[in-house]
């Protein structure tokens, strides 16, 4: 009995499975830390050096947490770091990026109608967005605008907006929207690579030489990690974006404006809680939540406006079937002929009326109103095509 193995989805599978894993463990310490941090409370009773304590239940017990101003006079006996959780989080993404829009360019990475690129040309602006906007992050924290909050804030959302519109004028929408995600997921990664350990291990050097360590490796430390948390929500949107191609219905003129939204809310949804968490009540509570939604209802109105133009004319079964078969059977059939697949995906085939009729919704969502599919647009669907499927499927 022969058979063959699928090495590159299963790759794909266990990669994502580590990316999964990974990835919840550093939202989890880091919501966790965040919300230790703003918890803390001073007290008259506390020790020399201590900023603030926080009690807390879980599990059948309390447990007792104290946080000092810079850190203690001596090196504890027992020191837990969290820094894998980011580092395995972004390893197995980037890993996951090579695998799937790399290996994959021509079908995932690359639409010709927007650039047409060659594989390594696209890979290679694709490493260049993840370099350069972490780059131009880390100068902006380090410059006079890192010390007003305000403006850091403004000035980190006008990268990844303009990182946004730039990546929507060269890549497929899945891609862009991806990879809005990884630059962010980088930025995040870089902020514990880069800063939040190494000062952490400067403090502990210090401790340990008996020297007294500077204060500002801490604030720095906890400005990155701030950030991080504030990030968390959009990233985690964007990344399973590809699953909702109604996303990217803002196409390569309003792609960016669709990602604003997502940026914008996550960003007030966790104000929110950081502000709870610290103990704020009343007027401050007051908005967040109101504007987050209305953000969500702006996004979907705004989504809905850009509503796919059908055809006026009426559309044979025929032509519609002649459409699909043309543009989506190769790899929406039993043994697709795209070699990205080894099965059909999602386990649609449409290779007749009755499937087609079946699947209405998702075609109507990834090939009327988004551009999602064909994958790369490698057949060439023209707009009239997308417009004369969108008829026949609605007049179903």
């Amino acid at each position: 009995m022969s058979f063959t193995i699928p090495w590159v989805e299963w790759a794909s599978l266990m990669i994502r499975w580590l990316h999964l894993a990974a990835g919840i463990a550093w939202i989890g310490t880091s919501f966790y830390f965040i919300w230790l941090d703003l918890s803390l409370r001073s007290r008259s009773s506390l020790a020399k050096g201590v900023l603030g304590e926080s009690w807390s239940v879980h599990g059948g017990g309390f447990y007792h947490v104290q946080k000092y101003a810079v850190a203690p006079e001596e090196m504890p006996a027992e020191l837990h770091w969290f820094k894998y959780e980011a580092y395995f989080t972004w390893l197995s993404g980037f890993a996951l990026l090579v695998v799937v829009y790399y290996f994959g360019a021509t079908s995932y990475l690359i639409d010709p109608a927007r650039a047409d690129l060659a594989p390594s040309e696209a890979i290679g602006a694709s490493l260049g967005f993840l370099i350069g906007s972490w780059l131009i992050y880390e100068a902006l924290c380090r410059s006079p605008i890192g010390r007003s909050t305000p403006a850091l804030a403004v000035s980190v959302l006008l990268l990844i907006l303009a990182s946004a519109f730039l990546l929507t004028q060269i890549f497929s929408d899945r891609a862009a929207f991806l990879h809005v995600g990884a630059l962010i997921g980088t930025i995040m990664s870089a902020n514990v690579f880069v800063v939040i350990i190494p000062n952490q291990k400067k403090v502990v050097a210090d401790l340990v030489a008996g020297r007294t360590p500077d204060p500002a490796l801490g604030a720095q430390a906890k400005q990155r990690s701030l950030h991080n948390n504030y990030l968390t929500l959009p990233v985690l949107l964007l990344m399973v974006s590809a699953h909702y191609p109604m996303l990217f219905s803002g196409g390569v003129h309003w792609g960016w404006l669709v990602i604003a939204f997502i940026v914008v809310a996550g960003g007030v949804i966790r104000h929110f809680f950081n502000t709870h968490h610290a103990g704020g009540r009343g007027i401050v509570l007051a908005w967040q939540w109101p504007v987050a939604v209305l953000l969500a209802l702006g996004l979907i109105f705004f989504i809905a406006s850009r509503g796919p133009a059908l055809s006026k004319e009426n559309v044979s079964d025929n032509r519609a079937l002649e459409i699909v078969t043309t543009h989506c059977a190769g790899c929406h059939a039993p043994q697709p002929i795209n070699t990205a697949f080894s099965a059909p995906p999602g386990g649609v085939v449409l290779d007749n009326l009755d499937a087609l009729r079946r699947h209405s919704e998702q075609v109507i969502a990834q090939s009327v109103i988004s551009h999602a599919m064909p994958l790369g647009n490698t057949t060439g669907m023209t707009i009239t095509e997308r417009a004369e499927l969108g008829q026949w499927l609605r007049a179903q």
